[in-house]
């Protein structure tokens, strides 16, 4: 952050493009849980971001409340945490078109993840999806963000955050005007993979209806996936170096740790020359016992959309209440009449 001395805060957000899984809640929204109480925290739903690729206009609204949704019941406060959706705060947009004048498209060039998104057809991929890590970068910094809970496919996007605002502090000669923002990797469980394929991330896309479980499953369903989870017919290791090879166990082993708040090896200290036959069971109930409730949470919220429509509405009012002032800065900054 070099030496920018403003408030400590976390900017994060989910894009309303599916239904949210044990990967997201472990990876991203129970970790929002514990950061509400550390730092000055907005959560967003980035609508903006979902419309890089087509979204059935209705359907997009239906997500971005399931989103909302999914942050109060897995125990997001909006009286701490400001809850919003992107677009509901206009100042994302401006910045972002200001950002769009400062990134070089040799940083773009480099940015991976439009290259895996657009694939072999990048000609008709849409200008949006190419800039799509400006807008992130605006998203940040429109709020002066200093830390960002990442995954490991989004650091080279908070990079480029952090080259955007340290070229905009040098070319307008503003020092420290944007806080260079830190990632911020807390607990375990960052990365859940798929339990049909321990290679490949946890995805509601993924083929197999066994391979993701969703907040929204009921029990049944949430013990059905974990009997049906892909293993391999050696027991459980006693040892974290067991796991190396075997990618299943690994997952299956990283969940039970990050749902019961124990470290892979506290879990094989139980568990460690068991087969899965008594291991499996035993996840099972955990996931049930921690996730089964906040998708009847999730339900009950999702019957009550003008309830989700006030939270977003408010919580935008108080994000634009911190963003515009920054952007009105912003545009003096760089010259505009204001």
């Amino acid at each position: 952050m070099t030496g920018y001395s403003g408030p400590m805060r976390v900017l994060s957000g989910i894009q309303p493009s599916g239904g949210m899984h044990l990967g997201n809640y472990l990876g991203a929204i129970r970790k929002f849980v514990d950061l509400q109480h550390e730092y000055d925290c907005l959560f967003c739903v980035v609508d903006m971001h979902a419309i890089t690729v087509w979204q059935d206009p209705a359907k997009l609204r239906e997500q971005t409340f399931h989103i909302a949704a999914s942050y109060l019941a897995a125990g997001v406060d909006p009286n701490i945490a400001a809850i919003f959706h992107q677009s509901g705060v206009r100042a994302h947009a401006e910045l972002a078109w200001i950002f769009n004048c400062v990134a070089r498209l040799g940083w773009l060039d480099r940015m991976t993840q439009f290259k895996d998104k657009a694939g072999k057809d990048k000609e008709r991929a849409s200008v949006g999806l190419y800039t799509y890590p400006v807008l992130q970068a605006a998203d940040i910094l429109v709020y002066k963000a200093t830390h960002v809970p990442v995954g490991e496919d989004q650091k080279q996007h908070l990079e480029l955050s952090r080259d955007i605002a340290g070229k905009f502090n040098h070319d307008f000669k503003v020092d420290d005007f944007f806080p260079l923002p830190e990632p911020l990797i807390k607990g375990p469980g960052a990365r859940v993979m798929s339990l049909r394929d321990g290679t490949a991330k946890m995805s509601k896309s993924d083929a197999s209806e066994n391979a993701c479980i969703f907040l929204k499953d009921d029990a049944d369903a949430i013990a059905r996936k974990i009997k049906k989870a892909k293993t391999d017919p050696e027991p459980l290791p006693s040892e974290t170096d067991g796991l190396a090879v075997r990618p299943e166990a690994a997952n299956l082993v990283g969940i039970y740790a990050a749902l019961s708040g124990r470290t892979d090896a506290q879990v094989l200290a139980e568990f460690g020359g068991q087969g899965f036959g008594v291991f499996k069971p035993a996840l099972a109930d955990l996931v049930v016992d921690k996730i089964a409730p906040i998708g009847a949470e999730l339900n009950r919220l999702e019957a009550d959309p003008g309830y989700l429509a006030q939270v977003l509405e408010e919580g935008a009012a108080r994000a634009a209440a911190v963003a515009d002032p920054i952007v009105r800065d912003v545009k003096e900054i760089v010259g505009f009449l204001v």
